[in-house]
């Protein structure tokens, strides 16, 4: 079993490694593309200066991504495109090379499953092998699902603070765009590098509503997209935007602490699995333990 274990680490770590090496890869032969587009010839002495990622790995990995969306179902990149922008791993990755890495990581559960069938023996080895060949289909998903819900909730937990701290420097005198730009500043994470996208798009020449636009688009978070709404609103009718800012702080607040109390209230119905399948037979065991050696002991 220890084997078996060591292998599936081995496989985790080796998919871990090909995606970082991949999509570094990628990204690099894609700008390599964009120059070539743009008529900037590349002397040999650049090629060979390219490393081994760019110039032989990419291209392979490129070439079974374009292969294996051939055989996806209509529709499924969009999906994965989107997904991949919500999660923050564009431009790194794109769905060609998603398509790419769920086949290597077929493979691998396919080779894990091979191995652990020399390895264990009776029911070990059958819920080993189900279990490489459903870590080798589903993980990747599973790993990207996990990735989008927890950027989309740290987002969701920034938002309120950073409302807050738009109130305070717009009704310092502040513009929106200023104010903006203060807090992005002051205040990291993944909801202040979108507004900070956001920012830039506009100082390009882009319109504040396409950029918001863009913003909702890229993180499918309910509560933004409800404060997006109401700023292009407030543009669109002339309403104060201190004001329109004021409210949607304090709508902001009561949801936060709605959605705490809704969590409290959950937090007792999930504690019952828990206490009726690990607590309550250790307690049973212990209090009627005795009793029943007593009883038996009678009885026989």
């Amino acid at each position: 079993m220890d084997q078996a274990l060591f292998a599936a680490i081995a496989v985790g770590v080796t998919l871990g490694a090909a995606t970082i090496f991949i999509g570094s890869g990628v990204l690099k032969a894609r700008a390599s593309a964009s120059r070539r587009l743009a008529g900037l010839r590349e002397t040999r002495a650049e090629v060979l200066e390219k490393g081994f990622g760019e110039r032989a790995v990419a291209p392979v990995f490129q070439g079974v991504g374009r292969f294996a969306m051939r055989y996806t179902p209509q529709g499924w990149g969009a999906r994965v495109d989107k997904k991949l922008v919500i999660a923050g791993w564009t431009p790194r990755l794109d769905a060609n090379s998603w398509a790419a890495i769920r086949v290597i990581a077929f493979i691998a559960g396919v080779f894990l499953a091979w191995y652990v069938q020399g390895v264990l023996t009776g029911t070990a080895r059958l819920a080993a092998t189900v279990g490489a060949l459903i870590l080798g289909l589903l993980g990747p998903e599973a790993i990207l699902s996990r990735r989008v819900d927890e950027r989309k909730a740290a987002m969701e937990r920034d938002l309120p603070d950073i409302i807050d701290l738009l109130v305070i420097s717009v009704e310092a005198g502040l513009g929106f765009e200023g104010a903006l730009g203060r807090v992005v500043q002051n205040v990291p994470g993944e909801l202040s590098d979108e507004f900070s996208r956001m920012l830039q798009e506009t100082r390009v020449g882009v319109s504040r509503n396409a950029a918001l636009k863009s913003l909702a688009e890229r993180t499918d978070v309910d509560d933004l997209n409800t404060f997006i709404m109401a700023l292009t609103q407030a543009d669109a009718f002339g309403v104060s935007i201190s004001r329109m800012l004021r409210v949607q702080a304090d709508e902001m607040r009561v949801r936060r602490r709605l959605r705490a109390q809704e969590r409290a209230f959950a937090a007792p119905v999930k504690m019952t699995f828990p206490l009726v399948l690990c607590i309550f037979p250790g307690i049973f065991t212990v209090l009627l333990g005795p009793a029943a050696i007593q009883i038996a002991d009678a009885i026989l």
